[in-house]
């Protein structure tokens, strides 16, 4: 009977709980003081949060991070560069994202922004929230192909569907007139609803002049900066140097 309790668990795709169940069985002397509702509850917890630890690890995989590792119990706040913690703190609630608002980490390269916004990613997907990681070039790539693929709605929609987006590496390279109109499609789609990640060597000044300094530049800032936190990052060495095991 066990057995074919077992298999009709397993059946129904409740693994965890058989594993648990037949634990029970094996070691049933331990549970022998136990009601029947208490040791129901132990069974349903396991499957409950292997469920839940799945679910993570398959949006941590599906986000594509650079360092699915990282964790913003880990960020340095080292004096020079005069990170905002408080800011960093209420970033860690996720309700930036529950409200649709962005987030713009400015600072050098090497100054630690995608290690923070992988771990504002890692961390939304710990709180069951849809990510993507995606380098500003690469994102634009993306649109290209779709043109030339007749995809260009769907991969739109797809982009729409993220909680968080994080594009990295934002104007490392001054946009063009299509990768303009693809970016105010995307922050059109995103605006108010989902909430988005800039990460960027240059200051915010200088982005209206990057994005073409027209039109299309107005329309774009508009849909990030005035619904966004800020956050500039300084230092005089780059934390990958600080990090070496070469000295």
């Amino acid at each position: 009977m066990n057995n074919e309790t077992i298999r009709k668990l397993q059946h129904m795709r409740l693994p965890a709980f058989a594993a648990a169940y037949q634990e029970q069985m094996a070691k049933s002397a331990e549970y022998e003081s136990m009601t029947f509702t208490e040791r129901l509850a132990l069974l349903v917890d396991v499957e409950f949060d292997t469920r839940h630890n799945n679910n993570i690890k398959r949006l941590i995989k599906k986000s594509k991070f650079t360092d699915s590792s990282a964790f913003l119990g880990n960020v340095e706040y080292l004096p020079d560069r005069h990170l905002n913690r408080e800011v960093l703190e209420n970033l860690a609630s996720n309700e930036y994202i529950q409200h649709g608002l962005n987030v713009i980490l400015v600072g050098a390269t090497g100054c630690g922004k995608t290690y923070i916004a992988n771990a504002l990613g890692v961390n939304a997907c710990q709180a069951g929230y849809k990510t993507r990681y995606i380098r500003s070039p690469e994102l634009f790539c993306e649109f290209q192909a779709a043109r030339l693929q007749n995809t260009y709605s769907a991969a739109l929609k797809q982009y729409q569907k993220y909680a968080l987006m994080i594009i990295d590496e934002f104007l490392l390279v001054s946009a063009t007139e299509q990768d303009q109109r693809d970016l105010l499609e995307i922050m059109e789609y995103r605006c108010g609803c989902s909430a988005t990640i800039f990460c960027s060597q240059f200051s915010i000044e200088s982005w209206h002049e990057r994005l073409g300094g027209n039109a299309l530049a107005d329309a774009i800032l508009d849909r990030i900066i005035p619904s966004a936190y800020t956050l500039t990052i300084d230092g005089n060495v780059s934390m990958r140097q600080r990090h070496s095991i070469i000295r």
